[in-house]
């Protein structure tokens, strides 16, 4: 008895967290560059004591999914999207550089470069500093150039260029801030083949409609895991009865 409650258990929990992802994917439908999770269950033997004689569920994310979302015009000179494959080169929470497809770009009142959650966007030495300018243009390989504050139409300074990298897509991994990390955390070199489109953004590669699919069957899952306890536990009652009354 104890056997296919404890199994139906585990399946039950492993339901739990692989709706956690996909509820996570379907939050993000909106997100500007987002990469959706892939998620995934397999059996797991139990290993111990003698031989592995139970199977227990287990949810894992084998991936994320790295196809481009759909690219939406907006007009608006700091946005910028990635033509084809390609990374921005953001800085993470601990200093370290990591990669994103959003380039919802807007300057800081310090003139920083940065996404739209905050994160500086690197250039060929570091985090981008603006001085104030009156115009921003970014060509496609990622040059910035401005019209500084009080200056001519005519006159154009170059200040840095966007860092863009190509890293194989085998060697990335999202972690827990939501960027992309290199497995063997190597720094990317830029890649003078990527490039970009001002006035654009890339939309996140969910599908809402399936995310919404899944939640479905996932909940349908795991009530079928719950009843599935409920029945142990009825025929162990059960059980208990007759050995009282034996």
């Amino acid at each position: 008895m104890d056997r296919s409650l404890y199994i139906a258990m585990s399946g039950a929990k492993q339901t739990l967290l692989a709706q956690t992802s996909n509820a996570n994917n379907l939050a993000n439908a909106q997100t500007t560059g987002f990469k959706s999770d892939f998620e995934q269950f397999r059996s797991m033997p139990v290993f111990g004591p003698g031989f592995p004689s139970r199977v227990y569920a287990m949810a894992e994310r084998p991936g994320t999914d790295m196809e481009m979302g759909p690219i939406q015009t907006t007009g608006n000179a700091l946005d910028v999207a990635i033509k084809g494959e390609g990374w921005f080169v953001v800085e993470s929470e601990d200093g370290r550089e990591a990669y994103t497809r959003a380039g919802d770009l807007r300057v800081t009142p310090q003139g920083r470069l940065e996404t739209g959650n905050g994160s500086a966007i690197y250039g060929n030495d570091g985090p981008i500093i603006l001085p104030p300018a009156e115009k921003i243009d970014i060509g496609n390989d990622g040059t910035i150039s401005i019209i500084p504050v009080g200056e001519g139409a005519s006159t154009l300074a170059v200040i840095d260029r966007i860092k863009m990298v190509k890293p194989e897509l085998s060697n990335l991994e999202k972690l827990s801030d939501g960027f992309m990390h290199t497995k063997d955390g190597s720094v990317a070199e830029a890649d003078a083949s990527v490039s970009l489109v001002q006035g654009a953004l890339e939309g996140s590669n969910v599908n809402a409609v399936s995310a919404l699919v899944e939640m479905i069957e996932l909940a349908r899952n795991f009530e079928l895991q719950i009843k599935v306890m409920k029945t142990a536990d009825d025929n162990s009652s059960v059980s208990a009865k007759l050995m009282q009354m034996a």
